[in-house]
């Protein structure tokens, strides 16, 4: 059997089909070490590089779509590393053999909450596109006057630099004065689109958090860089909202009527604490090594 190569290299989370087909056209992509064009058809036997680089043939059969809620801190970046040194969302998750996890799209340095993540790439692209229009929901602190009229013209739609772009929903949920939280839904992942509507009224978010994802919530019983593992029922309801397959099995050994987590809640806060003081130990010991030099 054989699949066409952008598909491949999309399953492998290398990017969306469109994207590889842009690599492929590139002369970016090699089979058997040859370089090859657009239309290419290969089979799990082969060796596929891109940029050199060799690209794992996972193919449908003998990959199984697991899902990872994260609860992320503020100050990490949704980058595999950096050359700062800062610390990156993939750190705290667990290893892999055989696969790798591709962020759901992505929360910027400033924001936290729920951050999915998968080792199924053509899942992940779905996800991410823009045609989806899944629910995003994000707890929101706003510092200044919010007035009924402000509101309104965040409902109705308000023009941005890339684009009219509008709230679905937006709920008061506590707060006085000019310190008050919302609960705002959109439909996008565009770039700080959520601080940006706000910030085109004049006011300033000084805290946000997404706390839903279709219908996939944060569990308040999650710490800040903790993850727990999606079970099926919760797998496959994401995969029907983007026309894929349902999964079979599912490495949660759980009933869907029990709890979601794959670990204790102590385990996942021991954990936490232990990555935190790894952290910790490693800048100070930069620290000194700059300090020497």
């Amino acid at each position: 059997m054989s699949e066409k190569l952008q598909k491949v290299l999309a399953r492998a989370g290398l990017g969306s089909r469109r994207k590889m087909e842009v690599v492929i056209q590139e002369g970016r992509v090699s089979v058997d070490g040859k370089v090859v064009g657009l239309g290419e058809r290969v089979t799990d036997v082969q060796v596929i590089r891109v940029d050199g680089h060799i690209v794992k043939n996972l193919t449908p059969e003998n990959t199984m779509c697991r899902i990872l809620a994260y609860n992320k801190p503020e100050g990490e970046i949704c980058t595999r590393s950096d050359e700062e040194g800062r610390t990156t969302v993939f750190e705290r998750l667990p290893s892999l053999k055989g696969a790798r996890w591709i962020s759901i799209g992505r929360l910027d340095i400033n924001t936290s909450g729920l951050l999915l993540f998968t080792t199924d790439g053509e899942f992940a692209n779905k996800m991410m596109h823009p045609s989806q229009q899944i629910e995003r929901e994000y707890a929101v602190r706003i510092f200044g006057d919010v007035t009924e009229a402000i509101l309104n013209r965040l409902r109705m739609g308000v023009q941005l630099e890339d684009g009219e772009a509008k709230f679905l929903d937006i709920k008061e949920s506590g707060g006085e004065g000019i310190n008050r939280w919302f609960h705002v839904v959109l439909t996008e992942g565009r770039t700080r689109e959520v601080r940006r509507l706000w910030e085109s009224q004049g006011l300033q978010v000084s805290r946000l958090m997404r706390v839903r994802y279709g219908n996939i919530t944060l569990s308040k019983q999650l710490p800040q860089g903790g993850w727990h593992e999606l079970n099926l029922k919760e797998v496959n309801y994401l995969r029907k909202l983007v026309d894929m397959p349902k999964e079979t099995e599912s490495k949660v050994k759980v009933d869907v009527t029990e709890s979601k987590f794959t670990n204790p809640q102590a385990r996942i806060r021991r954990a936490v604490k232990k990555h935190a003081q790894h952290r910790k130990a490693g800048e100070r010991r930069r620290t000194k090594t700059r300090t020497r030099s």
